[in-house]
């Protein structure tokens, strides 16, 4: 295992691959999505996705720590990987549960970043983990209410019979799908 910067520039190599998933799923499912609230959702966070990939690539670049031909090569069969599992998940739903996953990821890593950033003193790594986790965890929030809204629009659109529904259970729903 690698250890000092050489470890550090792994992990910024393998979170600027990570990251890159994320953003190109955002453009992809922003042009893909047939739901509206899914469609501004991935729009609103694009801008935000961009920037902190140019942050992550900076930081790379600062560290001289571009990513080699291989991990070039890693990243297009994952982003090719990404593109079959989009094709076998038709729904706008289950996309958004994918972005939801790929985001903690990155979250986390950002987190990590973060607290190691300021623990180590790399203020410049500290900062890119503090913005960009803050902002991620602002996504999956919107990103689970939208999932959770899908979720009811999608049971109440389709046959319910043989489904009882207590009135504790839809208090609080924000969906505004007609009721049962």
């Amino acid at each position: 295992m690698d250890r000092g910067t050489a470890f550090l520039k792994a992990q910024i190599n393998n979170a600027v691959m990570q990251h890159r998933t994320f953003l190109e799923n955002l453009i992809d499912h922003e042009k893909q999505a047939e739901d509206d609230r899914f469609r501004a959702l991935c729009a609103r966070f694009i801008p935000k996705a961009t920037s902190h990939q140019q942050m992550l690539e900076a930081y790379q670049s600062e560290l001289g720590a571009a990513e080699g031909t291989a991990k070039k090569m890693l990243g297009k069969a994952l982003g090719v990987a990404r593109d079959l599992a989009d094709a076998a998940r038709e729904s706008d739903f289950l996309r958004l549960v994918g972005d939801i996953v790929t985001a903690r990821q990155s979250e986390d890593t950002f987190k990590t970043f973060r607290d190691a950033g300021r623990a180590l003193g790399l203020q410049s790594l500290a900062k890119l983990g503090e913005v960009a986790e803050r902002d991620h965890d602002v996504y999956a929030k919107e990103a689970n209410a939208l999932a959770k809204d899908m979720f009811v629009d999608l049971v109440r659109q389709g046959d319910t019979s043989g489904l009882e529904f207590s009135p504790v259970a839809t208090t609080g729903a924000t969906s505004t799908s007609p009721s049962l």
